[in-house]
């Protein structure tokens, strides 16, 4: 499903020229801070897909050889606040997971090196991401060298932590959880979790046709493009799109 709708994955040169900066700068940065304790440095997310236009952040998984001491923690907090401070436009929006490697060669969802207490409860869906090629290696080996193969149990672990977290979120960001409803229907119907937001939108709008003006509204607040009556929609809308899936999912997987 996903090579045949998202297309080949972006290569560093294919990125926008905002991206490849602020990605060299971080890779440099913490090469300085690191030095032998960086393993690897892992882009992946909406960037590395061909037809996602708006770039909401920038998503990456570094990998460490060994726990982080306070210093190192102290360089890493420094060097993302300068990069913040220089690189307004996407420095200020890196979403940088911080793992060691023994962990992230296991499916269990790792911990935040940098902020204790975190663990990144979509992992499985993340590595799948990186080993199916959706991925763009800055720094260290090869994804399927580091990252396990995931299993489809793994991979439930994965969409039903981000159903948790949509239902969460769902009065925040209507516009990111319907677009992401979308993705894990798609998910759940292909048995395939490598895609973008925008592949599931237009997979639910040729099969979704009740909700498309919602859909559409998502993509259109998601592209920056909101207008009143989009917004109405998404505010009256996303509650009831996330009681349609919930009821979807549920059904697929009796099948």
């Amino acid at each position: 499903m996903h090579k045949e709708s998202s297309g080949t994955p972006r290569r560093f040169d294919d990125l926008p020229q905002d991206v490849q900066t602020v990605c060299t700068a971080l890779r440099d940065g913490l090469k300085a801070a690191l030095n032998d304790n960086l393993y690897g440095i892992y882009l992946y997310g909406a960037v590395v897909f061909p037809e996602m236009k708006h770039i909401h952040d920038i998503d990456c998984h570094v990998i460490l050889k060994r726990s982080l001491t306070t210093r190192e923690k102290f360089k890493i907090r420094r060097l993302h606040e300068e990069l913040a401070a220089e690189y307004p436009a996407v420095g200020n929006d890196l979403d940088v997971w911080y793992i060691l490697l023994d962990d992230a060669r296991q499916a269990a969802p790792p911990g935040h090196q940098v902020y204790p207490g975190l663990f990144d409860d979509s992992w499985a869906l993340h590595y799948a991401h990186m080993r199916a090629g959706y991925c763009v290696v800055l720094f260290g080996p090869e994804p399927e060298q580091v990252f396990p193969a995931p299993t489809w149990s793994d991979l439930l672990t994965g969409l039903k932590a981000e159903q948790t977290f949509i239902e969460a979120h769902l009065g925040e960001y209507p516009d990111y959880c319907v677009l992401n409803l979308c993705r894990l229907l798609c998910s759940y119907r292909m048995k395939d979790v490598v895609l973008s937001k925008q592949t599931a939108a237009e997979w639910a709008l040729d099969n979704l046709i009740t909700w498309k003006p919602l859909i559409e509204a998502a993509l259109r607040s998601y592209a920056g493009e909101m207008n009143e009556e989009g917004k109405r929609l998404l505010e009256s809308g996303a509650e009831r799109f996330y009681q349609f899936a919930c009821n979807m999912i549920e059904e697929i997987n009796k099948t």
